[in-house]
């Protein structure tokens, strides 16, 4: 299969294009002129074209690609930080930019078109949260995003029912992923690098209800929607999040990872104040994918967790035996 994924070097997307990759289909990857993160993608790999592209100029992608692209992940997305979350400029380019995508992809005659959504869409929910469930996004990030999927399905809906194209849009709201290549200041990351220093990790309260999903959970969800055969059921939104067993109070998580690095260092709890979102429970219902295409986590916190910490430098102990 050929496949176009935008946003290739971020944190989903290199691990998105690496999984294709092994599956031995054809990727193109779109990526930021100039890009500094170049290198979070194969450098060799014969089924991987880098294609340099300003997430503006999507709707000219046919001019790059010449073959027909039946898969398309839209990943890219600008402004996923904390303080551009908050920016309505920053956001609404990003759902014009978006229907960009959506016009390219058309243009290469997609037939599967996945945009990753985000749990920031439901806001702060206090309650399940299910497809259907009501959204109040409080961030810009979070209208943003569902703006989009409201826009796109429109579009997508209205050219098929005038015979025009045959594309089919899919909706994936994404929670909490983490894993090896995220960025080194999400929570997770944060978290790990200070414990096994010995340092003192200060944190908000942590009382919220959260839920964490590795990486390779996440892809394989992808994977499963994506290379679905036939029309996919299930109203085209999909929660991607583990399971409701794994929703546990933020806390629970942080003193796990505090354990799994031997106890070291500290937590020192109220004392951040909360994120652009500002205080949210995360309490995901993830049966939808999982009725439509068999998909559900397999990868438990505590073993995602420890594959993280193979690939960090961990202090040596102190020699005290000739002290």
């Amino acid at each position: 299969m050929r496949i176009v994924v935008t946003g290739a070097t971020s944190f989903l997307g290199a691990a998105a294009v690496k999984k294709f990759l092994s599956m031995g289909h054809q990727v193109y990857g779109i990526i930021r002129p100039g890009s500094v993160n170049r290198a979070a993608l194969p450098q060799s790999a014969p089924g991987l074209k880098v294609i340099e592209l300003e997430l503006e100029r999507l709707p000219e992608i046919g001019n790059y690609i010449e073959e027909e692209c039946p898969l398309f992940l839209h990943l890219g997305w600008d402004g996923s930080g904390s303080e551009n979350r908050k920016n309505p400029a920053v956001q609404q380019k990003n759902v014009k930019d978006s229907m960009g995508a959506l016009l390219g992809a058309e243009s290469l005659g997609c037939r599967r078109f996945l945009f990753g959504g985000s749990q920031a869409e439901y806001g702060r929910g206090r309650e399940i949260m299910e497809e259907d469930s009501p959204c109040s996004p409080v961030s810009e990030y979070g209208r943003a995003k569902l703006a989009f999927g409201k826009q796109a399905r429109a579009f997508v809906e209205e050219r098929r029912a005038n015979g025009l194209a045959g594309m089919e849009y899919v909706h994936a709201r994404i929670f909490s992923v983490y894993g090896p290549g995220d960025h080194p200041w999400s929570l997770v990351n944060t978290c790990l690098d200070t414990f096994l220093q010995g340092g003192e990790m200060k944190l908000g309260a942590c009382t919220q209800y959260w839920n964490y999903l590795y990486i390779d959970d996440l892809i394989n969800a992808f994977c499963s929607l994506l290379f679905h055969p036939g029309e996919l059921t299930g109203g085209g939104i999909y929660n991607i999040a583990a399971s409701e067993e794994a929703t546990r109070p933020l806390k629970e998580y942080v003193e796990e990872i505090h354990n799994l690095c031997g106890g070291r260092g500290s937590c020192c709890y109220g004392v951040l104040p909360p994120n652009a979102e500002g205080p949210a429970d995360l309490r995901p219902r993830i049966r939808r994918i999982k009725e439509a295409c068999g998909w559900e986590p397999e990868i438990s916190f505590h073993e995602g967790i420890r594959r993280m910490l193979e690939g960090k430098c961990l202090p040596e102990k102190a020699d005290n035996s000739r002290m």
